[in-house]
């Protein structure tokens, strides 16, 4: 036995059976967290203008502090960028997490000296839970890659700033960093073609035991490693026993990505954002990721259909139900407050509270009333697959209007690995799911409302050309599932397959 395996079987015990005692003071610890945040809230400009003095309760913290995204909170980002102190939290953020949106262009998320072991321990935590419960510590041994965005940091007001997998790259431990790859200057890199070529060439001789990254990250290291190799990735790497993913839904890549590595692998899934580690799988027995309740963060949970609600209902973690959608808002010793993070999350269990990502609160359609999810549109296609044996690549949903009654639709963008030969009983198969699992979408379909779904084939490699042409091709860049117009459609008809 290595000397790395051998001193982490005693650490993965300890920080298991803490992990397991959390699990019973869950709800006490976040009415601890939420305290210590109002507290330390009061002396900052964002507490005196919300009156943090007067808050004693989560009532009055609803009363207080609205929902904000990061639109709302740009005049305070703004005053930090401009060098003042004790704006969102004591002091000024160690770091700016720079991430791009949808809306608001580039978004500056900060990170603090109190908020930074929440990145840095969860992942940690992760990795030591597994190996407590599996026993397997091996692959310390051997070669670790963390696919992530490049290590060096500009500075915004003096504060350096950076993608977070390229933030949290500074803070490997000493211990791990004598076994991770890529190197450093290839981590730098910022063409994602040509670094995943140079990490390619660093790995493809090496012993790697653990890949961590997004899914579709690792299927293009995985496709580049087999058609190099001409060997599956199980081959290639035969002490490979753990990957680690996360920031997609891991189940429509799950398939594809088994198949490249050609044998059974273990997988964590972890859910981090620039804002906060939220969640990691602790358990390769029970479904779903624990929520991370004692690590500076206060959860509030809104019901899905409140979203739009001028004053929606707020529940603490007390009050939340398996199986309901959640949107998930924060607040957290990072400085943010009551601040929605734009994705929605469905609870599995409350004991203790494990829960999915189902989706992102932009990413719906509900162009004519059916307000279709994420969550929905993927189980529709993956059970369609897998009861045909059919392979996805990618695929993304757009709506398709006519002005004609009974013409209107939504259009799937789909990328095979492996086409149906029946494209119009596939995409019937989808429309029967989908209508199944969505009660409006189905009453559309019945009242001639809608179409039924149509697909348009994506050609081979077509999602990562239409990346590329945006210039979000690798980083923490992601296809969203769906769209509420066609921006996105119209673009990707330059990469389908013509007469599908």
């Amino acid at each position: 036995m290595k000397i790395k395996s051998f001193l982490a079987k005693p650490f993965a015990n300890y920080i298991y059976r803490q992990t397991r005692k959390g699990m019973l003071t869950a709800v006490a610890d976040q009415q601890h967290i939420f305290a210590q945040l109002i507290k330390t809230g009061q002396k900052t400009q964002f507490g005196k203008d919300h009156q943090f003095a007067q808050i004693k309760s989560h009532d009055d913290y609803v009363k207080q502090v609205p929902i904000r995204d990061y639109e709302a909170f740009r005049t305070y980002i703004d005053l930090i960028k401009e060098g003042k102190h004790n704006v969102l939290w004591k002091g000024v953020p160690i770091y700016f997490a720079k991430t791009s949106g949808t809306t608001s262009g580039v978004k500056y998320i900060p990170i603090t000296k109190d908020s930074i072991p929440n990145h840095i321990n969860t992942a940690r935590n992760a990795l030591l839970c597994y190996m407590a419960e599996t026993g397997n510590t091996k692959f310390a041994n051997g070669r670790l890659i963390f696919l992530s965005g490049s290590p060096e940091l500009e500075r915004i007001a003096g504060i350096p700033t950076g993608r977070l997998s390229g933030i949290v790259n500074h803070h490997v431990p000493k211990y791990l960093r004598a076994n991770q790859l890529p190197s450093y200057e290839t981590n730098c890199i910022e063409d994602w073609e040509q670094k995943l070529d140079k990490i390619v060439e660093e790995t493809i001789n090496q012993d790697m035991t653990l890949i961590s990254g997004i899914p579709p990250w690792m299927q293009m290291y995985f496709d580049r490693l087999m058609e190099k190799s001409g060997k599956k990735i199980g081959e290639l790497f035969p002490n490979f026993s753990v990957m680690v993913q996360g920031g997609v839904n891991y189940e429509p890549y799950k398939a594809k990505l088994t198949e490249s590595i050609g044998r059974h692998i273990d997988t964590i899934e972890l859910f981090p954002a620039s804002e906060g580690f939220f969640a990691f799988q602790d358990s390769q027995k029970e479904p779903g990721m624990l929520l991370n309740t004692n690590s500076g963060i206060f959860f509030e949970f809104i019901p899905v259909a409140e979203l739009g609600n001028e004053n929606p209902t707020r529940l603490t973690l007390k009050d939340v139900k398996v199986g309901e959608n959640y949107a998930l808002i924060i607040s957290s010793n990072a400085g943010l407050w009551a601040y929605n993070i734009g994705d929605t999350v469905k609870f599995v269990s409350t004991t203790p509270y494990r829960l999915v990502v189902s989706g992102r609160t932009k990413h719906f359609i509900s162009a004519f009333g059916e307000h279709v999810i994420v969550e929905e549109v993927e189980s529709a296609i993956l059970d369609a697959a897998r009861a045909e044996n059919i392979h996805l690549t990618e695929f993304t949903v757009a709506p398709h209007i006519s002005t004609d009654q009974g013409k209107s639709y939504h259009e799937w963008f789909i990328e095979f690995e492996k086409a149906p030969s029946d494209l119009k009983g596939f995409a019937q198969k989808i429309d029967d799911n989908l209508r199944l699992k969505n009660v409006y979408y189905d009453d559309l379909v019945k009242g001639n409302i809608l179409l039924p779904l149509q697909i348009t084939t994506v050609q081979k490699n077509g999602f990562v050309d239409y990346m590329k042409s945006i210039g979000k091709l690798g980083g923490q860049n992601k296809v969203a599932r769906l769209s509420n117009d066609r921006k996105i459609a119209d673009a990707i008809k330059a990469y389908t397959v013509k007469n599908t």
